[in-house]
């Protein structure tokens, strides 16, 4: 059984018990959240997004930021140099259930 969510402008084929990060929900961590799924699917059972009532339940597992990443600026000849980084905070969940209706 298999499910597509949108979280965070992101798509994610999750399957029970999978852990991973999306961009930062609002929720403490321990509480379940319920997303809704653009495509659900088990053995020979297919739930288009149009027609999709599908349910996945998730567990906020923590609270996490993802490694820096560099952002460098440079324009030749004008000795214009820049550095910055960006952190992108996250949220670690753990998929307990899929719906499909």
């Amino acid at each position: 059984m298999y499910a597509i969510i949108e979280t965070g402008g992101k798509q994610y084929w999750v399957v029970p018990g999978e852990v991973l990060k999306v961009e930062k929900i609002s929720a403490r961590a321990g509480e379940e959240i319920i997303l809704e799924a653009l495509w659900g699917a088990e053995e020979g059972k297919q739930l288009p997004a149009k027609k999709s009532t599908a349910k996945v339940k998730a567990e906020v597992l923590r609270h996490v930021k993802d490694r820096k990443k560099l952002v460098f600026r440079k324009k030749p000849k004008k000795a214009y140099e820049k550095r910055r980084g960006h952190r992108q905070e996250l949220t670690e969940i753990r998929i307990n259930e899929i719906q499909l209706s």
